[in-house]
């Protein structure tokens, strides 16, 4: 049994959205982490396990949430340990890291045992965006007990540029082994991204409006705030994107939407890996960057099309 209090929920940033139902869960290994449970105001069709990614936080997705649950579906996001309000891990809260990447299946596991007690409406979907698409997608193939699954940028892989690939792997293996797992990976910044960098020659999204509520819900709540990740965070992910590569996809009905301007996140893995997923399906979205889901209107109406449809289509054949 999961112990299940209530958390606080910023629904200030929320633009007159429903509320998210947030909570304080306990992880096997003692680290709060938060959820937020959108719900409709009519029947339930179905539950969405959302899984954010680097950085996030649940504020983030109140109009996605809002959305599916205008759909009839529930969604239920997280804040992974280390990132929103859920427990920092190091003493200076800006770096983002983990002990193990598999750690954050502890996190997923804590959510899915609350889903399970607050008896969240069958079938569940599974969503995960960046590196929430990286957990996903270890967790669906350790069987996660979900439908059909999602992804929007997923983190399969991890874009780097020509000047800093050849460094990209030894020199945070290194100093990871040096004592320094901890420390920021060097080239990346305290700050946060949208914090640190203007909306023009963003690598996010295309739409103003979409890049200024990331800014405001930084600067109206700077706890929710995140920089960098950890020597150890990009050597654990690295290793894992590794270990993913080499699995065979799993047997499940699967979307994954890709920007076609990405710049985060190693295109080609995913084109590889949608290429080999038998039941899965590959949308590139035309002039789209990272946050498809918070992109300009008309691709947002896209991805929200697609991912219903999506949902609908794998509830009915289950």
């Amino acid at each position: 049994m999961n112990q299940i209090d209530p958390a606080p929920y910023h629904d200030d940033v929320a633009a007159g959205r429903p509320l998210g139902d947030a909570r304080w869960l306990r992880t096997s290994d003692g680290v709060r982490i938060r959820i937020a449970v959108w719900r409709p105001e009519t029947e339930p069709t179905g539950t969405v396990l959302l899984l954010p990614g680097r950085t996030e936080h649940i504020e983030k997705y109140h109009e996605t949430a809002a959305q599916f649950a205008e759909a009839g579906l529930v969604t239920l996001a997280i804040d992974w340990r280390g990132q929103g309000l859920a427990d920092r891990l190091l003493p200076d809260e800006a770096i983002g890291h983990v002990g193990k990447i598999t750690d954050y299946q502890l996190d997923l596991a804590a959510a899915v045992q609350a889903a399970k007690e607050m008896d969240l409406p069958r079938p569940w979907h599974l969503l995960g965006h960046s590196m929430g698409g990286g957990i996903g997608l270890r967790a669906v193939l350790e069987g996660l007990d979900v439908t059909s699954c999602a992804f929007t940028g997923p983190m399969w892989g991890i874009h780097f540029s020509p000047m800093l690939r050849p460094f990209s792997r030894a020199l945070p293996a290194a100093l990871d082994t040096l004592g320094m797992g901890g420390w920021l990976v060097p080239s990346t910044s305290r700050k946060n991204y949208v914090l640190a960098n203007a909306f023009e020659g963003n690598v996010l999204t295309k739409d103003p409006d979409q890049y200024q509520i990331m800014h405001t819900h930084m600067t109206t709540h700077p706890q929710l705030a995140l920089g960098g990740p950890s020597n150890r965070w990009l050597i654990e992910a690295l290793r894992e994107t590794d270990r993913l590569a080499k699995l065979p996809s799993p047997d499940m009905p699967c979307l994954c939407l890709l920007g076609a301007d990405e710049a985060i996140i190693d295109s080609a893995a995913v084109h590889d890996r949608m290429a080999r997923w038998p039941n899965g399906h590959l949308e590139v979205l035309p002039a789209a960057e990272h946050e498809v889901m918070m992109e300009v209107p008309e691709t947002r109406a896209r991805v929200l099309s697609l991912l219903l449809d999506h949902f609908e289509k794998t509830a009915s054949a289950s």
